[in-house]
């Protein structure tokens, strides 16, 4: 869908200069999704894998974040070995509902109502970011949690469009619940890409 340079704003490596590359295409389909326009990926123009290596490059930030839509709904081998022969360093965002994929040095499972796990990514996550849209969602975090493995850093983020509402909650169960850390969007706050 697009790639570009800027800072990653959210979860553990936040505030850390990266080149990002959002997949278009998704079949989870979140409500509140904030890149809808990403989820059919006939309306993205198909770019090389060179291409988009070879942009990558040109900055000086040896980080990749991949994204979406859903980019495990590919085979990233191709992309990330490329990615590797330039030096970077490959994180990947992903809902966890396809099978792993290519040479990737962090993993943010990010889970989502609407399409089970594979079985597969709780093992391997880095990062389990759980996205808080209402109460309900903090009984549905301790069950990813249960089930990660033990060196897993736990994440509760606050849906944008609900966040002054949900916020005081966050703080309030992390406080009670010390395990867990918030996640902000600052990429938003700060009005960047």
């Amino acid at each position: 869908m697009e790639a570009f340079y800027t800072l990653q704003g959210e979860g553990f490596h936040q505030g850390k200069a990266a080149y990002f590359i959002r997949l278009g295409g998704c079949d989870i389909g979140c409500h509140w999704c904030d890149v809808k326009e990403s989820w059919d990926a006939s309306q993205h123009p198909q770019l090389s894998v060179t291409d988009l290596v070879k942009d990558a490059a040109q900055y000086p930030a040896r980080l990749a974040v991949i994204t979406g839509g859903e980019p495990l709904m590919y085979d990233l081998s191709a992309l990330t070995k490329e990615l590797k022969q330039q030096g970077f360093s490959i994180n990947i965002e992903t809902s966890g509902a396809y099978p792993l994929s290519g040479k990737l040095d962090w993993i943010c499972f990010s889970p989502k109502k609407f399409k089970v796990p594979l079985p597969e990514i709780y093992e391997r996550a880095h990062e389990l970011k759980i996205i808080i849209y209402n109460k309900s969602d903090f009984r549905w975090a301790e069950q990813f949690a249960e089930q990660v493995n033990s060196d897993c850093q736990l994440f509760l983020q606050p849906e944008w469009s609900v966040s002054e509402k949900i916020l005081p909650q966050i703080i309030d169960y992390v406080r009670k619940n010390p395990q867990w850390r918030i996640s902000l969007q600052t990429h938003k706050f700060m009005q960047i890409p």
